[in-house]
């Protein structure tokens, strides 16, 4: 199997949901939520793209970084490039229904792991989703992380307490997701949560905590002040709030302000190996792409979701010969033209 074949048996097998568009940039599917779109006019899924793509590279060649090392270690985890699957849920919502949620996540989380890289599971409107996933998490070992909406705080802890009996190595919220539509919609509310709120679930488990859904150096240091170990910038691919602006472009000003003090990730519009590299050189230490692990199960499964892993390696490894990268740790903006 090759990608191209991925590509087209995801365009069958999305029903419509997704396009599978050349460039997956929200044009095509913009306000589709429910589905695959962005919010209102689904700009702020298409600035994510638009943010990334204005970033060029500086070509460097006179250097010894022949064999880059594509690895990193991230929460007690050595893996062979410095990206997570993003905690994606909803087969029947978003994903045009034609696999169940079981048949997805096990093709994500296998394929994650044979590749040498770890999956986020998600959760969703639909309570037996999460169960289902954990399930299949535990069912690989609890080789992985398990993301919870921000419910209220007994129904989080609750769920993180779930989460550490299926073996997840790290627990977090996406917190970006207080606003969800798709939620409002199966009456399911959600909300945004103050410091003392966070601080209460981040000292309710001993795994490291992740907050997902940082936008701006203000709210970076208040999940600093808050505890937890990771952010994740993140406009929820563009599906919560219209017109925010692309993470690239925050991206650098949050890294200012809290490197060294959490873990950064980043997550909005990072397609390929070239963009993983240049989310690095901005100030993440990892990233988590969402879309594209739908296109390459729906189109491959396992085996497909392995193949779109194993592209990004060879991409990123072949873009830090040509910047003169030897390994993630010397990636600097220094590369960014």
């Amino acid at each position: 199997m090759n990608y191209k074949e991925v590509l087209k048996n995801a365009r069958e097998n999305l029903n419509g949901s997704c396009k599978v568009c050349p460039v997956c940039n929200g044009k095509a599917c913009s306000g589709e939520v429910p589905g695959m779109g962005g919010k209102g006019t689904g700009e702020a899924f298409s600035v994510n793209v638009e943010a990334l793509d204005s970033y060029k590279l500086n070509m460097r060649v006179i250097h010894d970084a022949k064999d880059p090392d594509t690895s990193t270690e991230l929460f007690g985890k050595k893996m062979e490039v410095p990206v997570f699957a993003a905690p994606v849920s909803g087969t029947t919502l978003n994903m045009g229904g034609k696999f169940t949620e079981e048949q997805y996540i096990s093709w994500v989380i296998g394929g994650c792991l044979d590749a040498g890289i770890y999956p986020m599971v998600g959760d969703t409107a639909v309570d037996s989703f999460l169960i289902t996933n954990l399930q299949q998490l535990k069912e690989f070992n609890g080789e992985g992380i398990a993301i919870i909406k921000p419910w209220e705080n007994s129904n989080v802890i609750n769920k993180i307490k779930l989460s550490e009996e299926a073996g997840a190595f790290a627990v977090g919220m996406d917190i970006d997701a207080a606003g969800l539509i798709t939620l409002a919609l199966h009456g399911k509310p959600v909300g945004p949560k103050t410091v003392e709120q966070i601080k209460e679930i981040v000292q309710s488990t001993k795994l490291p905590f992740i907050l997902k859904g940082i936008m701006t150096v203000d709210e970076a240091k208040l999940a600093v002040e808050a505890g937890v170990d990771a952010i994740v910038v993140s406009n929820h691919g563009g599906r919560v709030l219209d017109q925010t602006p692309g993470v690239a472009d925050v991206l650098p000003e949050i890294a200012e302000a809290v490197k060294g003090k959490v873990t950064i990730l980043a997550d909005g519009g990072v397609r390929n190996g070239v963009d993983v590299l240049k989310m690095l050189a901005l100030g993440a230490d990892a990233v988590l792409i969402g879309r594209p692990f739908v296109t390459a199960s729906f189109g491959g499964e396992r085996e497909g979701v392995k193949l779109y892993i194993d592209t990004i390696k060879s991409e990123l490894k072949s873009a830090m010969v040509l910047t003169g990268c030897k390994s993630v740790k010397d990636v600097t903006d220094r590369i960014l033209y």
